[in-house]
């Protein structure tokens, strides 16, 4: 079943094939960078061998009655997408993917979501666009919504691969991607924490305290920049103080097993280290967006595994009815995540700030910029030009009205322009050399892969490059 290029040839044209329904179940974690739970998972194909390009996951709609608009909306974006990174789908692979509740089987699921998958269909076929498979995965079986052969696609489902058994586990394995655990497990790092009461209690208190405190004087505007710069002082000073410590594992152990923020969770080490009202300080103070925005310069080198753990850790202790205040740190931890090269990451915490608040447009345009394939680096190098002005030897007062200038440029106008420019430039390339353009090579990442070829004699097959 594999199909490994020539030793000689760049690594990047190495090419895994996949072969049936389930190598392409067992493939899915290793698209994503973590096992998704609750989800559905669109991948576009591209070219004869269909290789693997755009990807979407949402999760699944709790009533039966949206489907249908999110399914033709999911479709519209993933094509749109597609087509801005130079070329329009030739098919599609789904998944949807939902653990059975306790004491339930997967059968009922597959049951349940099947009209869910039809309504996929529907919706690409409205664009021309074939679906090659739609994959229901639950409860550590697969079921195929296309394949009507019970003898490969038995109605009681088939059993997954064991962990590091698959081809891509071990086409990944090779390459040195990981998978980090399941979406629910990625997500919990990052959510409120809910652990001993009287700690939550704290919290919340500390919070009160700094909000009462800060938040007429940033909105009064005559102290904002004295806030600004004692917050910015610090998150340097938690960023130093965790960067003297081992950080947590990225794949979550036995120990995940305990509530986030207890003394056993992986993640217990870096909450010890910062107290309540240190991180209440760092929290309201981020509400500021220019405080926000200059906090996002610490993004790499030595600076981006350090600022990571504190937006990590800052976005667990907003508590109780300051849940909303973690859009902050979590688009802060999206955008180093992403800067660093850990997509998995970046999209698990730029999803869960869009979620609290769907508005947030930094954290919209840094999500749009990432699903359009920029290189963070064109971000970096406006915050890298803006610390410099910031710090240039002018006067005080010129420089203060530069940085704002500047800061506001650097985030939400930058990403907007350098969003729209990549867009401007395909359209472009497509309207000055029209049927020569190709997709573009994969950036190197968990998610590079090649997809299902179709028409080869009937034969469903899956080309994943590593």
């Amino acid at each position: 079943m594999n199909k490994h290029s020539e030793p000689t040839r760049p690594a990047a044209e190495q090419q895994v094939t996949l072969r049936s329904p389930g190598e392409l179940a067992d493939a899915l974690p290793f698209l994503l960078g973590f096992h998704p739970t609750d989800s559905i998972v669109l991948v576009a194909l591209h070219g004869d061998e269909g290789r693997f390009g755009g990807r979407l996951r949402l999760g699944i709609p709790r009533s039966p009655r949206e489907w249908a608009p999110v399914a033709a909306q999911l479709a519209a974006c993933l094509v749109e997408g597609s087509e801005r990174r130079g070329s329009r789908p030739e098919g599609i692979v789904a998944f949807l993917c939902q653990d059975p509740e306790h004491g339930a089987a997967g059968r009922g699921v597959r049951d349940r979501l099947r009209p869910l998958a039809q309504e996929i269909r529907t919706s690409f076929g409205r664009l021309d666009i074939p679906v090659h498979e739609v994959l229901c995965v639950s409860g550590g079986r697969y079921w195929s919504y296309c394949c009507p052969d019970t003898r490969c696609c038995p109605p009681e489902g088939s059993p997954l691969a064991l962990p590091g058994t698959s081809v891509m586990a071990a086409a990944s394995a090779y390459a040195g991607i990981r998978v980090r655990g399941t979406l629910r497990e990625m997500e919990a790092r990052l959510e409120p924490r809910r652990d001993v009461a009287h700690r939550v209690t704290n919290q919340r208190q500390a919070l009160d305290k700094a909000a009462a405190t800060l938040v007429p004087l940033i909105l009064g505007g005559g102290d904002r920049e004295r806030i600004a710069a004692s917050t910015l002082r610090t998150a340097r000073e938690l960023m130093d103080r965790l960067a003297g410590t081992r950080p947590a594992p990225a794949r979550p152990d036995e120990g995940r097993r305990a509530a986030v923020g207890s003394d056993v969770s992986p993640d217990s080490a870096d909450d010890r280290l910062i107290t309540d009202d240190e991180a209440a300080a760092v929290i309201i103070g981020l509400q500021d967006r220019e405080t926000r925005d200059r906090a996002a310069r610490w993004m790499e080198g030595p600076d981006g595994e350090p600022a990571l753990r504190l937006w990590q850790a800052l976005a667990r202790r907003c508590v109780g009815p300051y849940e909303e205040h973690a859009v902050a740190p979590l688009t802060l931890a999206g955008w180093v995540a992403w800067s660093c090269g850990d997509e998995p990451e970046a999209r698990v915490a730029l999803g869960l700030a869009l979620r609290l608040d769907p508005t947030y447009t930094f954290a919209l345009l840094l999500h749009q910029a990432f699903n359009e394939g920029l290189d963070p680096e064109t971000l970096r190098r406006c915050l890298r030009g803006d610390e410099e002005s910031a710090t240039s030897p002018r006067p005080r007062a010129r420089r203060r009205a530069a940085t704002k200038r500047s800061t506001r440029k650097l985030t939400e106008r930058a990403v907007e322009r350098a969003v729209r420019k990549r867009a401007d430039k395909k359209a472009t390339v497509k309207k000055t050399a029209p049927g020569t353009v190709s997709s573009p090579r994969p950036r190197p990442s968990p998610q590079t892969a090649r997809g299902p070829a179709a028409g080869r004699g009937g034969q469903r097959e899956t080309t994943t490059g590593g």
